[in-house]
């Protein structure tokens, strides 16, 4: 994920994060529409931190949503500012803080229905952080995943779009490994593209999906700068995935 690295200053004016943080420091009413949305995007992260504290799926859903409702009513109403940084660090802080509280009284006896989860929040984290060493490592590398699966999507999108489908599938799983011997020659037959073809393809593809991972996790920072540190982050989260007890 380097491909936004030398951005200039000026492209990251309306990131959701550069919005938060123009809107809090002028103090306007529309600060929590951007928190909002980035808060509900990241959904899976803080899910994965208050499993990992020891709470059942349903019980940690009802604390996730409570804590996404209470962060973006309380920005709202100017209680609180965020500090200079990136999201990930500001969600983080309010979700210890949130958690530190008596988070019991926030969450309603009935679902007002307005915040919705991601249906699959359970069994992406047991995928993922199975052998998590602490909350926050499961918070570090679930933010991490997400912002994976989200540029993913995009690229899937995208190759649908083109007519691209069945190429797509057939390389996706080789997107973050090299294909073994005599896997090239078994997707090109079955595609009835040329191995060499095959491989420009996939070289394409993975700075593509390089190029939209950036892009997601731009939204969350307000300079280059602090991009290149979200990216060599959260690579190396990526890199070190933990092992399963």
């Amino acid at each position: 994920m380097t491909s936004l690295t030398q951005a200039s200053h000026n492209s990251f004016a309306n990131t959701r994060w550069s919005v938060v943080m123009q809107q809090a420091a002028n103090e306007t009413d529309d600060d929590r529409g951007a928190l909002a949305e980035l808060a509900q995007r990241f959904w899976y992260p803080v899910y994965a931190y208050v499993r990992r504290c020891g709470h059942a799926p349903d019980i940690a859903q009802d604390i996730t949503r409570s804590f996404v409702r209470q962060l973006t009513d309380r920005f709202g109403a100017h209680e609180q500012r965020p500090a200079p940084g990136h999201f990930r660090r500001f969600l983080l802080c309010e979700l210890n803080d949130f958690l530190a509280g008596d988070w019991r009284a926030s969450i309603p006896r009935t679902d007002t229905g307005h915040l919705v989860p991601p249906a699959d929040l359970e069994d992406r984290n047991q995928r993922d952080n199975a052998g998590a060493s602490s909350p926050e490592a499961a918070y570090q590398r679930s933010f991490a995943m997400e912002v994976l699966e989200r540029a993913l999507n995009k690229l899937k999108a995208e190759a649908r779009q083109a007519g691209h489908r069945e190429m797509f599938d057939a390389l996706q799983p080789y997107l973050s490994q090299e294909p073994v011997a005599g896997e090239y020659e078994l997707i090109s037959q079955r595609l009835h593209m040329r191995p060499m073809a095959l491989a420009i393809a996939l070289k394409r593809l993975r700075q593509r999906l390089r190029e939209l991972a950036g892009r997601e996790l731009a939204d969350t920072v307000a300079s280059p700068e602090d991009l290149a540190a979200e990216q060599a982050a959260l690579l190396c989260v990526l890199r070190n995935p933990p092992q399963r007890q």
